[in-house]
Parts: C-alpha cells; structure tokens; sequence
C-alpha cells in the first residue's frame, strides 16, 4: 500500500509559513495549491472543510497577494496564508448556512468581526469549517453537509461545535482556525481531534455583529492551532475592542504587540511557584469514561518539571446549582435567539429538536428566574476567586468521553449515568463558560483505542497571557500534536 505523504508546505507552523511567504522562500501560490491538492487528498476522509471556493479564483487571489508582497506590501502576518472560517461565522460572499437547511443558501453581505480582522491580516479564505445546526450540541453534524469524522477514527465524532475546524487543523488542512464556543466548542473538539482550542476571556474578542448584544455573554470567538504560538497569534488578531460590540476589552498591549518575531519569547515565562488546581471530576459528582482521569493526571506529573505544583481540591461550588444556572442561560440565550423560527410553522419544521428544546425551555422563564440564575452565577464567580487566591490555575479534562460513533446524537450514559439532555454529557466545560474566566484545551494523550483527549487549563480573569504561558510550558515538555500524526497523514 502506498502511504500518502502531504506536500511540505501544508506541515509547517502558521509561524513558519507566515516567515516563508515573507522571506520569499515560498509563494502565496504555492502555498494556495500545496493546501488545495491537499483538501482534495484528506477531506472527502473527514467532511471537516464546506463550501470550498473556486481553485482558480482562490490561485488569482494568491497571485495578488504575491504581487503585493513583491511591491513590498504585506497586510500582515497572515498575508497569503489560506483560511475557512466556521460555518457560524458570517463570511461576505461566501455562502453561511450555521448548519441549518433553513439557511442553506445564504450569502452574506458583510463578514464577522474575526473574519474581518483575519481578511484585513492577509488571510485568503477558501471555504467554510463544518459545525452542527446552529452550533448545538458537541457533536459536528447538519443537513446541509453531513457528520465531520475524527481525524483519528473516522467512525468517531470530531466534536463539537467547531468540528470542522479541529479535524482540518489536525489533518494540517489548515495552518490555523477559528471557533466559537458556548458550551465547550472550541474545547471539546480540540480535545477530540488532538489540538489546542483557546477561550478567551469574556469580551477579549469581539463577538458579533449580531442582532442583540448587550445581553449574550457566555458565547464568544477565539482561535485553534496546532500549538500554542499559533494560537497566541490568532489570538492577537482576532482581539480588541470594536465599535460595534459594546462589551469588548481593551487590547491587551502584549498581546497586540505579538508577532511571528517574538511570539516564542514573550511565552516564555518564568513559572517557579505557580500553583495548579486540580478539580478532576468535581469530588465524584461527574462520571468520567476510564482512563479521562489518568491521562489528565499523567500530563499534570510533567508540571513540575517547569516549576508548577499540582495540588487536587476539593469542588469549590456545589456543582449541581452550578448546572441548574447553566440551564436556565441556556434556555434564554439560545431559545429567545431562534424563537422567530420556531414561531414560523415552515421554519419550525427544519429545526433539531434540540433547538426546539431550549426554545420551549425559555417560553416558561421569568424574569425572576434569570434575575436568581444570574445570582447564582455570580456568587459561583465569587467563590472561584476566593480559589484563586491560593492558586494560579485550575485544572479539569475537557470532556467526559472519550470520542464516540460518529452516528450517534450524543451520549446518553456514561458511566452508568443516564444523561438528561442534549448537553449534559458535556458538564465538565460548563463552570468555566458562566465564569468568563479564560480556558485553554491542551492535549494530553490518547487511550487504548487510540482515541485522544484533552485537559482545560483555567486562569484567572483576564490573564490570558498567563493561560498562554503555561500551556506553552507544557508544549515544550510533552508535544502530543507532532508525536501522534493521524493515520491519513502519518506516510
């Protein structure tokens, strides 16, 4: 059997590719063939990449930015370089269908905030990332464009909801992506498909436009990568305030000053004394499929050797209450958003009964139930930092299983627990959400099967710096992107 072996050019780094196609070495062109023939190699495996442009519009688009580099203009680090934003993500003439049939054939006329700033960074964009129907569920499947496959067992999930995104970066269909995440969508997938998925603290990156935005704050958009370097450089260009997003941070100085130069330096930290937390499975309350809890702990023994104690705790919060918050946002969030379609008999026909679920969960709330529910997120919020005054970071696994049938919905028992809704199985991300706290999945090794998994690194408000550097410690000791190569592309 011949063993496919991918072009060179799609296996470098975002860095690297962004100082090649800057020193010359390598064409805007070349790279933009190098990634299509790659596509055309490994995607029709996974389903992980929709909506792929036309080949020979895409090759004039990297003709042009090769034409502008030559006249000594670069519009930035990422000039050139080929990406797909998620299918959640507005994309100006590029056709968003959020997974939805009842949006099979929209093309917008403006892009997202992220997509705009990654376009004004030089980014040519091929097509779109696969997710599920209006990003629900961890799970990447839709009518519009079937079940993205792990990159790792194309019989399993790749996760969800930024799926797609995770399987092409770890098929190297990508140099980096983007993600969105509510309910663990840029961690569980990373997790699943063995890169790294970032949250950023709440109002880091402009979410948006979007028809309400004031009241939506557990959603939000960050970066995926194939390490942390990358994932800080997607970061420093998809974040910053906007005047169309009310609730977005100032830039973080550090993080606006990062480029391909000195990226590897400024995550280089000294952590002598740092203190790390670890929850595990919240004292017992989770149910966690075997060997979740062993590899998060085997990966927690190398902290130590870049000076990081580990120390198990106790659950700081009562996590049931922590989860009767959740649903009850959830329910607001999510429902009032699709509400018109579900009012409308056509429409309401093409929804997921998930969807449908949390509609209907938020036509019998009170404004008394939101005003408690916010209540008891921010006593939650209160007593994690009461955790951070004795410790740095927290850290927990990023899923409770393992990747499972990629023909399956979502899992209904884990561990002999029956699991009441469509996201129960994903607890473990949520505390984190309603904390706004910044959230990093770094992968941490892989089971019997083969199938990979993840731990998420939770640090204080606002440090996302700090999340960065660690998680960078970690990658120097233990590489689990480069030392496991999924299968399609090991030749």
């Amino acid at each position: 059997m011949t063993l496919y072996r991918p072009d060179p050019i799609v296996t470098l780094t975002a860095r690297q590719l962004s100082e090649a196609i800057h020193a010359r070495q390598v064409s805007s062109r070349e790279v933009m063939a190098a990634y299509l023939a790659h596509i055309s190699a490994v995607n029709p495996g996974s389903n992980a990449i929709v909506a792929l442009q036309d080949e020979e519009m895409l090759l004039r688009e990297a003709q042009a930015a090769d034409d502008a580099l030559a006249a000594g203009k670069s519009a930035g680090w990422m000039h050139g370089m080929p990406q797909a934003p998620k299918d959640l993500a507005m994309t100006r003439g590029i056709r968003t269908t959020y997974g939805s049939p009842i949006f099979r054939d929209n093309v917008p006329a403006s892009d997202s905030v992220v997509v705009e700033r990654v376009r004004q960074a030089g980014a040519i964009l091929i097509g779109k990332t696969n997710t599920p129907e209006f990003g629900l569920g961890s799970h990447t499947f839709n009518p519009v464009y079937g079940a993205t496959l792990n990159p790792y067992d194309p019989a399993r999930s790749a996760g969800g909801s930024s799926g797609g995104a995770a399987a092409a970066l770890a098929l190297r269909m990508l140099p980096v992506a983007d993600g969105s995440d509510f309910g663990g969508s840029l961690r569980n997938p990373a997790a699943f498909c063995n890169v790294y998925g970032f949250r950023p603290s709440a109002g880091r990156v402009p979410y948006g436009p979007a028809p309400e935005l004031f009241l939506p704050q557990l959603g939000c958009e960050g970066p995926m990568a194939r390490n942390v370097e990358d994932l800080a450089l997607l970061l420093a260009t998809q974040s910053g305030p906007d005047p169309r997003t009310p609730q977005a941070l100032p830039q973080d100085p550090i993080l606006a000053s990062l480029t391909p130069a000195n990226v590897e330096n400024v995550l280089k930290a000294d952590l002598t004394g740092k203190r790390v937390a670890w929850l595990g499975d919240w004292g017992g309350y989770l149910p966690m499929e075997d060997g979740i809890l062993t590899l998060c702990e085997q990966a927690l023994r190398f902290f130590p050797d870049f000076g990081v104690s580990v120390e198990a705790i106790q659950p700081p919060y009562p996590p049931e209450k922590i989860w009767q918050t959740w649903l009850v946002h959830r329910h607001f969030l999510t429902g009032n958003a699709r509400l018109a379609l579900y009012r409308n008999a056509s429409t309401r026909a093409l929804l997921k009964p998930e969807a449908i679920w949390e509609i209907e969960g938020s036509l019998d709330l009170k404004a008394s139930d939101l005003y408690a529910a916010s209540t008891d997120r921010s006593n939650w919020y209160q007593a994690l930092q009461r955790t951070f005054t004795k410790f740095d970071y927290i850290a927990v696994p990023t899923a409770q299983v393992f990747p499972f049938d990629v023909t399956q919905h979502w899992p209904k028992v884990i561990a002999g627990k029956q699991m009441d809704t469509y996201h129960r199985w994903m607890e473990v991300v949520v505390a984190w959400t309603l904390s706004g706290s910044p959230v990093i999945s770094v992968p941490v090794g892989f089971n019997a099967e083969g199938l990979p998994m993840g731990m998420q690194l939770i640090g204080k408000p606002r440090d996302d710096l700090g999340v960065l550097q660690l998680a960078a410690a970690y990658e120097k000791v233990r590489d689990w992107v480069n030392d496991r190569l999924p299968p399609a592309i090991e030749g």
